[in-house]
């Protein structure tokens, strides 16, 4: 528990983390990359070049002075940074590095403001922090039966074009060697050796359900934006991975873990590459219970742009008790709502109806995607303790912001 003396400085530093958290974060990853370049292959350079990863550094620190009492808003944060953390071998003496260097760039971006106090504050702050991510990463290395950062060899054994941007790479392990076992939603780290020495690792979504002699991932290729670069790992995946080839993963990690065992009602909505654990959930649900009331709603571009439509299709085919409603931003025709088909972007007002007061929805897409559903659902009468959300990239705190 923070103390009372660090208190009054933490509290302080709302708004100025609010005018100054970005120069603060910049500052911080300059230095702490010209110290320590090593430090490079566990963070996300693309992220980096884009300001996002600047960006999401700002909001976790601003969120956690703003919410540094609130329990039950940290916890579930915490959770799926540890996981995070677990994904990419984070182990305990990385956090004296950041911590130095953090406070670092506090000192430097607000000079004379970062008095004494307010250092030793942010010091106090951290170290509880850094403790209690620590303690959380060490059990999940522990039940993984995983050294932080270990890696498995997995041989590419089949490769499926999910629509125009996206592919499916099946994945089975070497002789001998156990395929990870996974909860639905979970995902592995897929290390990349680029051009240059640099070495990436990136989250992938397991695509297909547990309990198979291979793995499953679907990545779409990240094309360059206008303030976006292309995706490194998503391209070089594209471009370099064939069948007979071999790609070192991580063990499965993640804590969105939709109840596939459950016989309850659920539902299931995603927008883009989003569709990824939703159609591992359901290929899941499919296999243990296809009596299951499923809500699976899902939104593209267009239909070229709409990956895993066979998987849907196959699930359509075997669940009696399965709603589905797909939205196109662009649709040849007007809309066919007796096919399930919508013109525009999803709409709560057009999915089927369920029981809003009572089940479980689960939310992965596009950061504003996720944000206009959490407004609809709520408003429709859905409890937001009921709603769960995957997140991609470094977007998990904006609801505490």
């Amino acid at each position: 528990m923070l103390s009372a003396e660090a208190r009054p400085y933490i509290d302080a530093s709302v708004p100025v983390l609010r005018e100054h958290g970005l120069a603060i974060t910049t500052t911080f990853y300059r230095n702490m990359f010209a110290a320590h370049p090593e430090l490079t292959n566990l963070f996300n350079m693309g992220n980096q070049a884009s300001g996002a990863q600047q960006q999401s550094l700002a909001s976790a620190v601003f969120a956690y002075a703003a919410n540094i009492d609130n329990a039950a808003a940290l916890g579930p944060v915490v959770s799926r940074i540890v996981h995070k953390h677990a994904s990419v071998g984070i182990t305990a003496e990385h956090y004296p590095i950041v911590g130095r260097h953090l406070l670092g760039a506090i000192q430097e971006t607000l000079g004379a403001a970062a008095t004494p106090d307010l250092l030793s504050a942010w010091e106090e702050a951290y170290g509880l922090l850094a403790h209690a991510l620590i303690t959380e990463e060490r059990k999940l290395y522990e039940a993984a039966g995983t050294a932080p950062g270990a890696l498995q060899s997995m041989r590419v054994v089949g490769i499926e074009n999910q629509g125009t941007l996206a592919r499916s790479f099946t994945l089975a392990p070497m002789d001998g060697e156990a395929t990870p076992d996974f909860v639905p939603g979970q995902y592995v780290s897929v290390a990349v050796d680029l051009p240059g020495g640099l070495r990436q690792l990136r989250q992938y979504s397991l695509s297909d359900a547990p309990g198979q002699p291979t793995l499953r991932i679907s990545v779409k290729r990240e094309v360059a934006g206008q303030e976006t670069p292309a995706g490194q790992v998503s391209n070089w995946l594209h471009d370099n991975l064939e069948v007979g080839g071999m790609l070192a993963i991580t063990k499965p990690f993640g804590d969105f873990q939709p109840d596939v065992r459950s016989t309850t009602p659920i539902v299931l909505l995603s927008a883009g590459i989003g569709i990824t654990p939703m159609i591992g959930t359901l290929n899941a649900i499919a296999r243990c219970h296809p009596q299951r009331e499923v809500v699976f709603g899902y939104a593209a571009r267009d239909a070229a742009h709409h990956p895993h439509r066979q998987d849907l299709a196959d699930a359509q085919a075997r669940m009696p008790n399965l709603r589905t409603a797909v939205f196109y931003e662009t649709l040849d025709t007007a809309a066919q709502p007796s096919t399930g088909i919508f013109a525009g972007r999803m709409d709560v007002a057009r999915l089927p109806v369920w029981a809003y007061a009572d089940q479980p929805v689960y939310l992965c897409g596009p950061l504003p995607f996720m944000q206009v559903q959490w407004r609809d659902l709520v408003a429709a009468g859905v409890p937001p303790t009921r709603i769960h959300r995957e997140v991609f990239g470094p977007d998990l705190l904006d609801h505490l912001l």
